[in-house]
């Protein structure tokens, strides 16, 4: 279906984009299940990193967190093999160490990482 083209729409209606052949598979103009499915996963770590850092008493003043989708073919065709996460943050008062330890108990909590 390299011809083939459509809408994504979020059911809350936040969210409307248009997707084909070539924002999927190539570097055309539009967006793609797997990018979404990435934005997601960043969303959903950045709240769940921002709550664990609250709770342990670093409130954060920014989380940016970006993912890279790695969608390659494999064995059984075409599919997600990874995402990577990158976090930065704005957290006054904390180290290294623990921001480390507590976005590693982020990635446990994460919903959407747990999948």
């Amino acid at each position: 279906m390299q011809d083939g083209s459509g809408t994504m729409r979020l059911g809350s209606g936040a969210f409307e984009g248009s997707y084909s052949f070539k924002s999927r598979m190539e570097d055309g103009p539009g967006t793609n299940p797997e990018e979404l499915i990435g934005a997601a996963h960043a969303g959903c770590f950045s709240m769940a990193f921002a709550n664990g850092l609250t709770q342990a008493g670093h409130k954060p003043q920014e989380i940016r967190t970006t993912a890279s989708v790695h969608f390659d073919k494999g064995d059984k065709g075409w599919g997600i093999t990874r995402i990577d996460l990158a976090t930065e943050g704005d957290v006054p008062g904390i180290d290294e160490a623990t921001f480390k330890r507590l976005a590693e108990d982020a990635k446990k909590d994460c919903p959407v990482s747990k999948a």
